[in-house]
């Protein structure tokens, strides 16, 4: 008879010969979708234009000395996880599907989720700290230069981007503990966390739960606390007696209910339909691709051509600009 320990060190060789961590995952993308390439050129022109607008809202804020304040610290934080999240995503799905390296390995597969989901995240909370600027700004105009501070923005943002590292690489590192020893291939068009866990073929009860927690915490309580915010903003204008005031404080606001939207409408509706009814996976693909790509190409648009100080500073900029051509023209005369 075999004793008790002996059986478990038996049961625990078998736990462990059947622990299979695969070596590649094979991206799926499109199913039979004629002249799909087309989409994937779009996509290669949205990266550039994504590049370009970013860059170039992010220069303005860096050149124009009149934009070294705590809210377009904000609005620079933003413009960098943009071009982060473009960057960490649209090269390497251009990469997969239109050059066809599908196979992609195990741990870069982790890699580009985390990267992915990490930046998406930076967007929402960031949203969430602009609103809480335009809160203070509106609600409590007397202290606003007193609350919103370059050091305590700075604080905020650090917090962030520490928090969501955290919570990420907590959340993500769950995965390493399934068994892959069914199909490796992963119907998404980049290393999406559902798709991947659900592929396991032991207890995956945890990593759908962390699947909920990371909806509440990067959706769901960003975009509730920036509702909660413009309510109190709406009291606070009701309040104000002046039509002209209450149109020039509204004004301030509208870049940035502008990007609240095209951020949380999609990525909310995306989310929420994909658990309530039955998509399907092309439909789902293309939802969820310009869901994550399309805000960040938008948001340096909106922000240049919606907000007065940017375009003053622009102005401000093209003609020191021109003014320096000139005067070394002169010189070289």
């Amino acid at each position: 008879m075999l004793s008790a320990g002996s059986t478990n060190h038996q049961t625990a060789i078998m736990l462990n010969a059947t622990f299979v961590r695969p070596e590649k995952f094979y991206l799926s993308g499109f199913s039979n979708i004629p002249h799909v390439k087309y989409y994937y050129v779009f996509l290669c022109f949205v990266y550039v234009v994504t590049v370009l607008g970013n860059a170039f809202l992010m220069s303005v804020i860096y050149l124009a000395k009149t934009l070294h304040t705590a809210k377009y610290m904000i609005v620079f934080n933003l413009a960098l996880t943009d071009l982060c999240e473009s960057t960490a995503l649209i090269p390497k799905l251009l990469d997969t599907f239109l050059l066809d390296n599908r196979y992609i390995i195990y741990e870069a597969c982790l890699s580009y989720m985390f990267f992915v989901f990490f930046f998406t995240s930076m967007q929402s909370w960031t949203l969430l700290t602009m609103a809480y600027d335009r809160f203070v700004a509106i609600c409590f105009p007397l202290r606003y230069h007193a609350i919103v501070t370059k050091p305590a923005v700075a604080a905020i943002l650090m917090f962030i981007w520490c928090f969501l590292v955290s919570l990420l690489a907590f959340g993500i590192s769950f995965i390493d503990r399934l068994s892959f020893c069914r199909s490796l291939v992963v119907n998404s068009f980049f290393c999406d966390h559902a798709p991947i866990f659900k592929l396991a073929c032991n207890d995956t009860s945890l990593n759908n739960i962390m699947a909920y927690v990371f909806f509440v915490i990067v959706l769901c309580i960003p975009s509730i606390l920036i509702v909660i915010s413009y309510i109190c903003i709406a009291i606070a204008l009701i309040k104000i007696a002046s039509g002209e005031e209450r149109i020039k404080a509204l004004k301030t606001c509208t870049s940035h209910l502008i990007l609240v939207a095209i951020f949380f409408l999609p990525i909310l509706s995306t989310n929420i339909a994909a658990v309530a009814t039955y998509i399907h996976p092309n439909a789902r693909i293309v939802n969820s691709s310009l869901t994550h790509i399309v805000p960040a190409m938008l948001n340096p648009i909106i922000y240049s051509l919606k907000t007065e100080e940017v375009l003053i500073s622009i102005k401000k900029l093209y003609k020191r600009k021109r003014l320096t051509d000139a005067a070394v023209n002169k010189v070289l005369m």
